[in-house]
């Protein structure tokens, strides 16, 4: 058979595409101070990070904001996505979209992200949907996602600003667990008349922990996916620990032409030297 040429059109349109690589500072090594997170990815030779709300609070002192500002354009790396305020975290919180008399809080992280976003150059938001509370319908909190959303999508519109929405495992009071179930909201979303600035957030460990079929999801949602996010399972631990074909589906993913970023977001209690080592191994990872 006689070798195609690296130059022939169709080869071309045909290699799979690979998504660069980027690294969630807020989860994989969270215990260290924000400075050395970005030296270690720079030091990686990782060119991109993304961070949950990196505040405590949804309206932090503005000497926060300016430290986090500047010391991201100090390390040089480029920052391409932020979660929205989520609630405590720490203490089970997934997000407040959907929580009855939150709006305002949201809205003061939504300000805040949209500063950053002109100053940074940030342009993707997560926003976690939130657990369903007691003593409100399913029904009510999904208005109120849905009315939040409108309000979010709107507001980011004049900046370019895409908002994410994504299944999370691991918290049984979250109704999103599938690629499915989060395409559904921002189908919602984007109903004739509705917005145009959100998407889904492919994030293939918790699909995988939730049971969701990950190769199908990659298949339906991969070309239009606006973020994706990775860490093996069990353990949310680095690519090639556990028992996910991490590389396998990330050639899929390759195929269907994405060609965001793909950020690692798993957990880490490694030395400085095991885990600068562990990243420039997620770099080349395939």
């Amino acid at each position: 058979m006689a070798q195609v040429a690296a130059t022939d059109p169709q080869a071309t349109a045909n290699r799979p595409v690979r998504a660069v690589r980027a690294v969630n500072c807020s989860i994989t090594m969270p215990d260290r101070p924000l400075g050395r997170r970005l030296a270690l990815v720079k030091q990686a030779g990782i060119e991109a990070v993304e961070f949950w709300w990196p505040f405590a609070e949804a309206s932090p002192a503005p000497a926060e904001v300016e430290d986090f500002a500047r010391q991201i354009e100090r390390s040089g790396l480029k920052l391409i996505g932020l979660n929205l305020f989520a609630g405590d975290m720490a203490s089970g919180d997934r997000g407040v979209l959907s929580w009855p008399g939150r709006q305002s809080e949201l809205a003061a992280s939504a300000e805040i992200a949209q500063a950053l976003s002109a100053r940074l150059g940030v342009g993707r938001f997560n926003v976690l949907y939130g657990n369903r509370l007691e003593g409100h319908s399913p029904a009510a909190q999904d208005a109120i996602a849905q009315t939040n959303l409108a309000d979010l999508a709107a507001r980011f519109a004049s900046s370019g600003g895409l908002l994410m929405i994504e299944p999370v495992s691991a918290a049984p009071g979250y109704p999103i667990k599938t690629a499915v179930e989060a395409a559904a909201v921002v189908d919602r979303a984007m109903a004739p008349g509705g917005a145009d600035n959100i998407g889904v957030l492919l994030d293939l460990y918790h699909l995988a922990a939730n049971g969701d079929d990950v190769a199908a999801a990659i298949a339906r949602f991969g070309a239009t996916a606006a973020h994706v996010q990775v860490a093996d399972l069990p353990g949310r631990g680095w690519p090639g620990s556990g028992k996910l074909p991490l590389a396998a589906w990330l050639g899929q993913l390759g195929r269907t032409g994405y060609g965001g970023y793909v950020a690692l977001e798993c957990l880490s209690a490694d030395d400085d030297q095991t885990l600068l080592n562990k990243l420039r191994k997620w770099k080349e990872f395939e």
